[in-house]
């Protein structure tokens, strides 16, 4: 192996360890079908169904399955193959004995999009991916400028220039696809999660990015069926858009009226009618991170969510790296039980925000998984052969 570079050496040793352990092919089974939905009164359409893949290995090590959503724009393409042509993390979690769920939202990819039913979509443009996920070191702020991220240059991780043109970028941009709004995709995904887990039973949600929200509120409305949710970067900071570049406090952009999300949250002691969660703004004396919107004290718990062990994870150089602490606090303040890791602490540096595409997707995909397999909501270590 004289010559290889370092991720290629790590893929290879990975491949050739799992090869000895008798898992080194793809899923043994693989099955597609749709969850929710409904007939228009007029009998000519369905709308609100998903489409889902499940992927089985040969050997089930864990009875508990793992629920993967996709971000805004994005379809379960994300976790079948990276844009460079490398394996996806579908295969490799299924490697570790998980079985696998990917569901592409209402709306989205195989889901199909009506027009009708869903409202005007929207769509990425190239230069939105370019300074998000992809090239962000090329539009890193220099100090004191006001726009961007300064965890930005610290990027280096994508698989290529990352710029339309490069054969890698252009991978990634063809399977970009038309989206609902965000009030929409929410009640639709929280809809066709909850049908989901009625069919297939419990459950751990991964989500990404937007899917973030949507995993919270599949998580209330089925507290008893979701065993934990890995929100990776989920959609934030509470109560807020993404800051731009960093949270000033500012009330008038108050977009999550129930902190987490834009649909009813279940709070303990109750809202009343026409009630709003009260707030307060506490700053951050880290000009790396952005002061944060959060209950104002006493907090209410969130009766639902605070069932549900949850792990945030965020990457180093993503433009969640200055405020997905800001969620995570306010899980906590919540009552929520939240592992937060950031990837440089498992020793993994220079990611963006599109991790499971990126050079060390297998290095992260294979750490999440040993976490996973610690964590007490698997079921242990039960091996069911197929």
């Amino acid at each position: 192996m004289r010559g290889l570079p370092v991720a290629a050496l790590v893929a290879a040793l990975t491949m050739a360890a799992c090869a000895r352990s008798g898992l080194e092919r793809g899923p043994a089974g693989v099955d597609v079908f749709f969850v929710g939905g409904a007939y228009r009164p007029d009998m000519t359409r369905m709308t609100g169904q998903a489409h889902v893949m499940r992927l089985t290995p040969e050997v089930v090590k864990y009875r508990t399955p793992l629920v993967f959503i996709p971000g805004q724009g994005q379809t379960i393409v994300n976790f079948l193959g990276a844009p460079d042509g490398r394996e996806g993390w579908a295969t490799q979690f299924v490697r570790q004995g998980f079985v696998v769920y990917l569901m592409d939202q209402p709306g989205r990819g195989a889901s199909g999009y009506d027009a009708d039913a869903y409202g005007p979509s929207s769509r990425q443009g190239p230069a939105v991916l370019e300074r998000r996920f992809t090239a962000t070191r090329d539009f890193a702020p220099e100090p004191g400028e006001a726009h961007g991220w300064p965890q930005a240059r610290r990027h280096h991780q994508w698989p290529g220039a990352g710029r339309a043109g490069d054969p890698v970028f252009d991978q990634f941009f063809a399977s970009q696809v038309e989206y609902a709004a965000g009030t929409t995709s929410a009640k639709l995904v929280a809809d066709a999660g909850a049908a989901l887990l009625e069919r297939i039973g419990p459950a751990v949600l991964v989500t990404h990015s937007q899917a973030g929200a949507f995993g919270w509120g599949i998580g209330e409305r089925r507290p008893d069926l979701v065993r934990g949710i890995v929100a990776i970067e989920p959609s934030g900071p509470p109560f807020v858009s993404a800051p731009a570049p960093w949270g000033d406090g500012s009330p008038d952009r108050v977009t999550r009226p129930w902190g987490l999300t834009t649909t009813p949250l279940a709070y303990d002691p109750p809202l009343t009618p026409g009630e709003t969660l009260a707030r307060e703004w506490a700053p951050s004396e880290d000009p790396e991170l952005t002061g944060c919107w959060r209950q104002t004290e006493p907090a209410r718990r969130l009766a639902n969510l605070a069932q549900i062990p949850v792990l945030v994870l965020t990457a180093e150089a993503s433009y969640h790296a200055g405020y997905d602490h800001c969620t995570v606090d306010y899980l906590r303040q919540g009552g929520v039980q939240v592992d937060f890791v950031r990837l440089q602490d498992w020793g993994l540096r220079g990611n963006g925000h599109m991790v499971m595409l990126e050079r060390n997707s297998v290095e992260i995909s294979a750490r999440l998984g040993l976490w996973l397999a610690e964590w007490r909501r698997m079921d242990g270590a039960q091996v069911v052969r197929r």
